[in-house]
């Protein structure tokens, strides 16, 4: 989709204005020249007087039709002034884009990962519920519903972390380990397959023990507390049992007070990586929040998508982690994978339902700019907008009636239907890290290979990022350079608080 932009010359715009048409379009170019190929233009009026408004007219080439809306809201001071014109300037965009092609867009003006970073803000600040509603409505353009949405898994982190405002001085610890059985179609993470990789494994363990020492060093240093640690990958059960004995062992060595830390999750998403000795060592180490998850119980879905285990070893294994004493397991599922509708995804509902873990993230489908699934469309047929919205809202129905309620939420660029990801639990099950990731209430320390690290001031709340090499060999090479820097971050992150731990 190509579209001529009119009326406005800051090529800071684009990128917003891009993201918008996204939303409508798939694989959309903007630009400020016209061009043969270009579908439509939108022509904006941008005034700053008193108050900003912009006014865009879209005119389609191909029919010769106009859609206009205007847009005006006070004037906040100076140095608020391109902020206020990129809002203004996108909801006079979105709105005739709705106009033209008959969809309303209920996350409104929303393309970032976090909305609900939004509500917890207002929350902070002080103010009615119907205060807070009404700005996001106003601001954002999002609708009721996703609001209604939003307060009821605000609500729900607050009474799983009381203290979640107050959480600035402690960090949390991704681990990540990225070697997997197969590689799935969809995905984009850091994950080889794990089979002919031994000496790789071997040299990124070594890396990844040498991080954990003195990561724990310097955090027992400070005196800083860990509120939880989330091994994840790729997928961290496809290493051997042994291998996973020795990281537990290393954890309890070098973190600090791991006893009291609230919540150890490991991520053992491949159900055919999951054996009763690697069980026996988490139980061990007293783990029992682990994922396991079916992504889909159609056996040609999940042949169609990479996974090479059956539906019958997610059943298998589900039981024999709960004989094990797993007393917190997750289930992932996605909406719209390939050649499902709502027929099939309510299968995969009543498999659940047999089932029952304590934890659901449902996600919809995404297509990653990497992953085989974007690379070649045209082998993966997927579900339209409608029914994978209908298929949300069978999500949604579903998880209300048997007692679960959200607790997190994150969207994604190029998602099936501008729809979004959630995370359900039963009440006191809620992944306590999944919500520190979400809202950006405390710095993340990424270990290991990919790992992303979120440097966030316990004062400022300014974010640093930092990541580690996502393939093996170059982690290898370099993990004690990266162990330095991030070292030298956390010292810059806690400066001011570190006189008074």
């Amino acid at each position: 989709m190509q579209i001529h932009i009119k009326g406005i010359e800051d090529e800071r715009l684009i990128r917003p204005l891009t993201n918008i048409t996204n939303l409508f379009f798939e694989e959309s170019s903007l630009s400020f020249t016209a061009r043969e190929e270009d579908r439509f233009t939108v022509d904006f009026t941008i005034k700053t007087d008193d108050v900003i408004s912009a006014e865009a007219v879209l005119t389609s080439l191909e029919e010769s039709r106009q859609w206009t809306s205007f847009i005006e809201q006070e004037a906040l001071p100076e140095n608020e002034l391109h902020k206020q014109i990129k809002e203004a300037v996108s909801k006079a965009y979105l709105q005739v884009l709705q106009e033209e092609e008959g969809i309303i867009q209920k996350w409104g003006i929303l393309t970032g990962i976090r909305p609900t970073k939004l509500l917890h803000k207002k929350m902070r600040e002080g103010g009615g519920i119907e205060e807070m509603h009404k700005f996001l409505q106003d601001q954002y353009f999002i609708s009721p519903e996703k609001i209604q949405l939003m307060q009821k898994i605000v609500d729900t982190q607050l009474k799983a972390v009381p203290d979640l405002y107050s959480l600035g001085k402690e960090v949390s610890i991704y681990i990540g380990i990225p070697f997997c059985p197969t590689k799935c179609a969809y995905c984009t993470f850091p994950a080889y397959a794990i089979n002919g990789r031994q000496g790789s494994v071997d040299s990124f363990l070594g890396g990844l023990h040498y991080e954990m020492k003195a990561m724990g060093k310097w955090l027992k240093e400070n005196g800083i507390r860990i509120t939880t640690v989330y091994f994840g990958g790729g997928t961290p059960t496809s290493i051997t049992a042994e291998e996973m004995d020795m990281l537990y062992e290393e954890m309890y060595e070098s973190f600090p007070d791991v006893k009291n830390i609230r919540e150890i999750t490991v991520e053992a998403g491949r159900p055919d990586t999951i054996t009763p000795e690697k069980l026996e060592v988490l139980t061990k180490w007293n783990i029992d929040r682990i994922s396991i998850n079916p992504q889909s119980y159609i056996p040609q879905t999940l042949k169609a998508i990479g996974r090479h285990h059956t539906v019958e070893e997610t059943i298998e294994k589900f039981k024999l982690a709960r004989e094990m004493e797993m007393k917190n397991i997750n289930m992932d599922l996605i909406i719209g994978l390939p050649g499902e509708g709502t027929k099939e995804f309510q299968y995969t509902l009543d498999e659940t339902e047999k089932l029952m873990p304590e934890s659901l993230t449902v996600h919809t489908l995404s297509f990653k700019r990497a992953s085989e699934m974007t690379r070649n469309k045209q082998k993966y047929q997927v579900a339209g907008r409608t029914e994978a919205e209908e298929m949300m809202k069978m999500a949604e129905n579903w998880t209300a009636s048997h007692g679960y309620t959200p607790y997190y939420l994150y969207r994604q660029k190029n998602i099936l239907g501008n729809l979004e990801n959630v995370g359900y639990s039963m009440p006191g099950q809620e992944s306590i890290y999944n919500i520190m990731i979400m809202e950006e209430m405390q710095t993340i320390i990424g270990i290991g290979c990919g790992a992303a690290s979120k440097f966030i001031h316990p004062e400022t709340g300014k974010i640093t990022q930092f990541a580690n090499p996502k393939d093996p060999k170059s982690y290898n090479d370099s993990f004690e350079k990266y162990t330095a820097d991030k070292i030298r971050l956390l010292e810059e992150t806690f400066s001011i608080t570190n006189t008074l731990i």
